[in-house]
């Protein structure tokens, strides 16, 4: 009789890749609206950068991920959302800011919520 393979379950991490003996079991869950990604491990990190720092450069920046990548993504997650997710003032004489709304920081609570319980369910595969 074959033997069922043993399965182990590790929570994904971006530091170590080296293989481990055996099969694991490893996924990671994101959001799509109509194909497109609403909201991802990169871009939560990144709304609640920019609720930390209020500004989309220094968010950016905290994340080694160019201005130009980060806007695109803040524009299309405000696109996708029924509402948008971060209100952006453009600089001037008193600075430019953006800054997450109601929605942005429900939209972030959703999507934690939702990582956890995928991740509970990644540990119960046995």
């Amino acid at each position: 009789m074959t033997e069922i393979p043993k399965f182990t379950v590790k929570k994904p991490s971006r530091l170590s890749h080296h293989p481990r003996p055996g099969y694991s079991v490893r996924g990671r869950i994101w959001l799509e609206k109509d194909g497109e990604l609403y909201m991802g491990g990169g871009r939560e990190m990144l709304l609640e950068r920019i609720d930390k720092f209020g500004s989309i450069a220094a968010a950016a920046r905290s994340m080694k991920l160019g201005y130009r990548n980060a806007w695109l993504w803040v524009e299309a997650a405000n696109r996708l959302a029924p509402s948008p997710l971060v209100e952006k003032v453009a600089g001037g004489p008193g600075g430019g800011y953006a800054r997450l709304t109601d929605e942005g920081r429900q939209a972030v609570a959703q999507y934690k919520r939702l990582r956890a319980k995928f991740e509970r369910f990644l540990t119960q595969v046995d």
